[in-house]
């Protein structure tokens, strides 16, 4: 017994011994929005068959934890529109402070009004919201939904609950990056951070992705004309580097997957909500956990699973977005994977 127990608390480190602490684990693919960049207005979800039960998404996370995670973050697709979302929440907060130091989610807020106040109650301290602009226009072309005030409603109820809000706004060439020091104004005005990321060349999208590519070394020399910026210690786990901005008061990430690879740091592997584990974003290697827990020797075969997630797990992501017509690194949309 004592062998098995130790076998399945070791701590998980990948064959380039990076010490694997953090889980993003998705709890649906479906989205309440049909964002430009990320999919088609058309999009095929999947069977709710083929989704993990609430006790497998619980029973997913228990054994990363038993394995030396200590930060998970609940994600989709729109995690908050599946219906037992509240409950997972409840449920892994209980582990919050003893073996979990951190649960938190990323959303589009538009469900986040009626949640704010219970993933607070759960124990959630802080959430990423994905929020590109504040231009009603602009976000009802980009989202394809006229949802805006929905969205701005919830993060004002994050704020009220007392929840620290990070935004995650992608950067577009041509459609928001106009609009990107205004944005960050008002957040940091607002007590929310921002982080700005490139567009990740993840499935197939209405239109070239080469026409949505924003370099976000080109935004830092813009908004260096504008503002001081600092360099920042701060870290969170994932792969943003931060910046303080004298004028504004509030802090500014960056996360450049295209521009400046971050591989060298990462501690984090996604698990979707059909149980298929990534060990990289950028890469095609999986491990299907879902299989694992419903075998015949369930414990047995996670523990094998997990074990062989950290032996494929690559060195680095290839994402480029350098010519147009250009494939997708990946077939799988991000709301697939876990955005």
């Amino acid at each position: 017994m004592s062998g098995e127990t130790d076998l399945q608390t070791r701590p998980m480190v990948d064959q380039f011994a990076r010490r694997i602490t953090y889980l993003r684990l998705s709890v649906t693919d479906r989205c309440d929005l049909r964002c430009t960049y990320c999919m088609p207005e058309k999009m095929r979800f999947l069977p709710k068959r083929e989704v993990l039960s609430l006790e497998e998404l619980e029973r997913l996370a228990t054994a990363f934890i038993a394995r030396g995670v200590t930060k998970i973050r609940l994600t989709g697709g729109e995690p908050l529109v599946r219906r037992d979302m509240m409950e997972l929440v409840r449920r892994l907060g209980t582990r919050i402070g003893d073996e979990l130091d951190e649960l938190t989610l990323t959303t589009n807020a538009t469900q986040l009004a009626d949640h704010a106040g219970a993933l607070a109650d759960a124990g959630v301290k802080r959430i990423n919201v994905s929020l590109d602009t504040r231009d009603p226009e602009l976000f009802a072309k980009l989202t394809r939904r006229d949802a805006l005030p929905r969205v701005l409603q919830g993060i004002a109820a994050a704020k009220a609950a007392g929840l620290k809000v990070k935004l995650n706004t992608v950067a577009l060439k041509g459609t928001n990056e106009g609009e990107l020091p205004e944005l960050i104004r008002w957040a940091h005005g607002e007590g929310h951070s921002v982080t700005l990321i490139e567009v990740m060349p993840l499935g197939e999208v209405d239109g070239d992705r080469l026409d949505h590519y924003l370099p976000l070394d080109a935004v830092r020399r813009d908004l260096e004309q504008r503002w001081t910026l600092t360099p920042s210690t701060h870290r969170t786990g994932g792969p943003a580097r931060y910046v303080d901005i004298t004028e504004t008061g509030g802090r500014l990430g960056f996360i450049t997957p295209l521009t400046s690879n971050f591989c060298a740091g990462c501690n984090r592997m996604r698990v979707t909500t059909t149980g298929q584990l990534y060990p990289c974003l950028g890469g095609g290697e999986q491990v299907d956990l879902r299989a694992a827990m419903r075998s015949e020797t369930p414990d047995a075969a996670l523990e094998e699973a997990m074990n062989r997630a950290l032996a494929i797990k690559p060195e680095k992501h290839h994402f480029r977005i350098d010519a147009a017509g250009q494939e997708p690194a990946q077939p799988r949309h991000m709301s697939v994977t876990g955005g």
